[in-house]
């Protein structure tokens, strides 16, 4: 069995958190993590700011099936769809680290990694000067502070800020659990949200690598599959799940 891939900065989660992508259907997930809307929050100006969460879903079932095609009549869960539904399962996404085929931005004090073909287009590294600019600009502590910010928040992981004194990623340190990314601006459901290291594999066994930050397509349109690549923003999908931003926020704070 070949050795597990880990990202830098990530740790992987209790044993008895996994998810199964099957072949031509759903996510399978186990060990019950807790499971909850996302909605993108806006600041001032009306851009991406923070996480708020919405309405819960139960993950009791073991395993507990999630739609992967985009037309189940149940979602966020399988109702079989996927059996007759107009979508390519195939997982095309490369055997590679993120960090092999990512761009470096240097800095005055970070370093930022960039992997395009993971963006999710939730936009959180445009606020107050984008990030690669901030990155650039990081000898200014408020420059450093935002581009450490807009990296962080990047729910996929495309982007990650690194101190250039110690060698170090900044992540938030998240409980294993899951979320549906709710995007009001645009008018469109995003990915599923994977946080805090949960094992991500295919059904031979095959696991792909643990990361902090992952999300997964379940529009059933992503070129990049299992992973989102922002599809659902261009033809704006919808999972008409009608939650509200009514819970608790993402912390403010990375470590």
């Amino acid at each position: 069995m070949s050795e597990l891939k880990i990202e830098p900065g990530s740790l992987p989660a209790e044993k008895r958190f996994s998810i199964t992508v099957t072949e031509k259907g759903p996510f399978l997930v186990y060990g019950r993590p807790p499971f909850c809307e996302q909605f993108i929050m806006p600041d001032p100006d009306n851009e991406s700011w923070y996480f708020q969460e919405g309405k819960h879903f139960s993950t009791e079932s073991e395993p507990t099936a999630l739609c992967r095609c985009g037309a189940s009549k149940r979602k966020p869960y399988c109702d079989g769809a996927h059996v007759h539904a107009d979508w390519d399962p195939q997982l095309t996404a490369p055997d590679r680290r993120l960090l092999d085929d990512a761009e470096q931005i240097e800095g005055g004090t970070l370093r930022m990694s960039d992997n395009p073909a993971y963006c999710v287009f939730a936009r959180f590294c445009h606020p107050y000067g984008d990030a690669w600019t901030l990155t650039e600009e990081s000898s200014d502590p408020e420059a450093r502070r935002l581009a450490i910010r807009e990296a962080s928040m990047c729910p996929s992981g495309r982007l990650t800020a690194w101190d250039k004194k110690t060698g170090k990623p900044y992540e938030f340190r998240f409980e294993p659990s899951l979320g549906l990314i709710e995007d009001i601006a645009i008018g469109s459901s995003g990915g599923l949200w994977i946080r805090g290291g949960i094992p991500l594999r295919r059904e031979d066994g095959t696991t792909y690598e643990i990361r902090n930050r992952v999300v997964v397509c379940r529009c059933g349109q992503s070129a990049n599959k299992p992973y989102c690549d922002g599809t659902h923003a261009a033809i704006k999908w919808r999972d008409d799940l009608q939650g509200d931003p009514v819970g608790e926020t993402l912390p403010e704070e990375v470590y």
